[in-house]
């Protein structure tokens, strides 16, 4: 009877273990093809997310913004330096760093190159734009040659930047060091982001571009001849200020026009600036 027992408890224990044993066996295999799947399946994201991803086109579309704000506005930024000895390089520098070269929220809402805010003696059209966390008003405009006016009185009516006109005219480093100095921007890097645009994109070609007119119109001293000149198609008041050697503003204030508008047939007095062949 006991030997029975002992047989049975004997026999038990046997297929208990070894039971257990394929439970084990069983249970590794599983845990290890499911770490290598996983393993694997890591390696494959990683590989399709590693390459660092650079915004190529959004530089290439910035540096086209750029470059056609400078076909833009550079006439107007030469007439404001012919006017008011400001340097056309600073303006337009100033224009595309303050306004993202046309493409800033607050630009778009009031084609104002210089970030103007309102004050009492603003009379003109207003919109509010948040900036630092506070909704500010800040002037409208219809007319990118009025911001760059405005911007122009500005600068020219404060008395802590009457030092900057004493500067040589094509001295842009001197501007943008100056206007730090004297309160224009809080930011420490004013001065090397707007003389890095002017470098990098050659403004200062502008400013001679001015310098040279000036100087031929002293050279000469003479009075210039006025002309009679009718429009032609494709004309525009920017490409006759170049072809007579005159400012927009003067061909504007000549004929009485309120705007930039012009059409064929239309006869505009010219006082002709350009040098003699």
């Amino acid at each position: 009877m006991y030997i029975r027992i002992i047989a049975i408890i004997f026999i038990s224990s046997f297929l208990f273990n070894s039971c257990k044993s394929g439970a084990n066996i069983f249970k590794s295999n599983n845990i290890s093809g499911t770490e290598e799947n996983v393993s694997t399946n890591s390696n494959e994201d990683k590989t399709k997310t590693s390459p660092t991803k650079i915004n190529v086109s959004s530089n290439e579309t910035y540096a086209e913004d750029v470059s056609i704000y400078i076909q833009n506005y550079n006439e107007i930024a030469k007439e404001e330096m012919d006017l008011y000895g400001i340097p056309a390089s600073i303006l337009l520098a100033q224009g595309i760093l303050e306004s993202g070269a046309g493409k800033s929220e607050l630009f778009l809402k009031s084609n104002n190159h210089f970030g103007l805010k309102c004050n009492n003696r603003w009379k003109g059209d207003v919109v509010y734009h948040h900036h630092n966390d506070l909704l500010e008003c800040f002037r409208k405009y219809n007319d990118p040659d009025k911001s760059y006016r405005d911007q122009s009185l500005f600068l020219s009516s404060q008395a802590r930047y009457e030092d900057l006109f004493e500067l040589k005219e094509d001295d842009y480093k001197g501007w943008a060091n100056g206007m730090k100095n004297n309160g224009y921007a809080i930011d420490f890097n004013f001065p090397k982001k707007i003389i890095d645009i002017i470098e990098k994109h050659e403004l200062y070609i502008y400013d001679d571009d001015v310098l040279k007119r000036k100087f031929l119109r002293t050279k000469n001293d003479e009075q210039p001849k006025k002309v009679t000149y009718i429009v032609e198609k494709g004309d525009t008041l920017s490409a006759i200020s170049r072809k007579y050697d005159i400012t927009i503003s003067s061909i504007k204030e000549l004929n009485g026009l309120k705007s930039d508008k012009i059409y064929i047939g239309q006869e505009l007095q010219i006082f002709n600036n350009s040098p003699q062949k």
